[in-house]
This record gives structure tokens, sequence and C-alpha cells, in this order.
């Protein structure tokens, strides 16, 4: 039996869409969360061993990639840049917050999270 479904052009554009909108819920979610806790976060972010104020750009850089990052990873004509600002946030946030101490389940959904944005950044449009 021939898989018909999913050669349908239709039917793999809405599961790529919906795809892309899954991968970015994780991102997308954690927004108001930085947005309206900027404060507790900064603490956060400096009890890494960042000074507050380089604590504070890099938190208000998180907030533009992830929201760039999702906006162009789910709508974007190219969603090679909506990974890459995705990329620019998670791979540091999983240095700094997972790495050390290591927190293997995090690390490993992040690595996960990473895998599928570069599949994304390299692929070529069909």
């Amino acid at each position: 039996m021939k898989n018909s479904f999913l050669k349908n052009r239709s039917i793999k554009s809405f599961l790529d869409f919906f795809s892309r909108v899954l991968i970015s819920a994780i991102f997308i979610s954690d927004v108001p969360r930085k947005i309206y806790g900027f404060g507790k976060t900064v603490e956060y972010i400096s009890s890494k061993g960042i000074p507050d104020p380089i604590s504070s750009i890099l938190l208000v850089g998180s907030i533009i990639c992830l929201i760039l990052g999702s906006g162009f990873f789910i709508f974007g004509e190219n969603q090679k840049i909506g990974s890459v600002f995705l990329l620019l946030f998670l791979i540091p946030t999983t240095i700094i917050f997972h790495v050390f101490p290591f927190h293997q389940r995090a690390v490993l959904m992040n690595l996960a999270l990473i895998g599928g944005l570069i599949i994304t950044a390299i692929r070529e449009p069909k």
C-alpha cells in the first residue's frame, strides 16, 4: 500500500505548518512569564554569575528572539530566519541554565529542539 495520504500537497503543507506551531508553542508560552516577571527573571539570570545590567540586556534579547523567532518560524516564507532566532535563544540558555549544574531532562529536551531547528535551518525549500 502506497502512502498517498502523505503525498497530498495540501496535507503536507498543513502538517508542516501545524508542526511549526507545535514546536513554537514551547517558546511562545515562555514570553509572558519573561515579560511580567522581568525583575525576577533578571535576578535568576544574575544568580548564574551574570551582572545585573547584562542580565537585563540578555533578557530583552531573549524576549525579542522568542517573539521574532516564533513569528518567522510559524508564518514566515522562510522559516530559516525563525529557526536561527530560536537557536540564538536556545543554545546559550541550555548552556547557562541546564549544563552547570547538569539537568539531564532539560538538556535532552533542548537538544531535541535544537536538532529540529537545525533541520529547519538547513533544509532546502521545496
